[in-house]
């Protein structure tokens, strides 16, 4: 397996207002008339993060820290094809609705530390659900042309019904009026996930990725196995010799 190493972007936002400037400017380009890969056919691939922030006093070092990974699955059996993790400095601080411009960079690199291509990419968290409909898989998907959908774990600041209580069941994902994602029911009785389109992918076609990535638990495979793995990377990446 593959880590690289990462350094901030020389010309990375380092303002709110110049990173919404950023959003708005790429929102432009994010593609909604494509249905996007059929599930179950070709890979997909997970990609999740973690942080350490936090300041270790017995070596007075303000860590900073943000590993991710990027783990590519057969999509018809779900079984590991691939997998990469990246290191580097958080790249931007913490505002709600600007949570990409802390992780793109390291994703990237991750992602493009694969030696294969990802095929649909996974995000654990959201696309157009999102205040600016700008998301970490919208954003993602436009820097890279890669097809990627939001699979979150909550519904963000959108209202939704309770989907009926089998597997397979949804609901619509509302801001105001506006449909921006489907609470989808992927285990019977268990809190849904919250679907929402990246890129070059529909709705419909989203959500049906999400329940056949879903098959034993209430998340996908595909950001299952990413979260284990940037754990333990971002653990390899923390923790000081004896």
């Amino acid at each position: 397996m593959t880590t690289a190493t990462v350094q901030i972007p020389a010309d990375w936002p380092a303002t709110e207002e110049r990173a919404r400037a950023v959003q708005d400017e790429l929102r432009a380009g994010v593609v909604l008339d494509e249905p996007g890969p059929p599930p179950g056919t070709g890979r997909v691939t997970g990609v999740d993060v973690a942080y350490d922030d936090e300041r270790d006093v017995a070596y007075d070092d303000e860590r900073d820290v943000v590993a991710a990974a990027a783990v590519v699955l057969d999509a018809a059996t779900l079984a590991v094809v691939a997998e990469a993790t990246a290191v580097g400095r958080i790249s931007f601080p913490y505002v709600p609705g600007l949570l990409a411009f802390r992780e793109i960079p390291t994703v990237l690199a991750a992602l493009d530390a694969l030696p294969c291509p990802p095929g649909l990419v996974v995000c654990d968290g959201y696309g157009l659900a999102h205040p600016r409909r700008f998301g970490l898989a919208s954003h993602l998907g436009v820097l890279t042309g890669l097809p990627t959908i939001g699979v979150a774990k909550n519904p963000f600041t959108f209202t939704h019904d309770e989907p009926d209580a089998p597997r397979g069941s949804t609901s619509p994902l509302f801001a105001g009026a506006e449909e921006v994602g489907r609470a989808v029911r992927t285990r019977d009785a268990v809190k849904p996930v919250f679907v929402s389109v990246g890129h070059r992918v529909n709705l419909d076609n989203a959500c049906a990725h999400a329940l056949a990535l879903a098959p034993r638990y209430r998340l996908p495979e595909t950001t299952r196995r990413a979260d284990t793995l940037c754990r333990a990377a971002l653990r390899a990446a923390t923790t000081y010799p004896a």
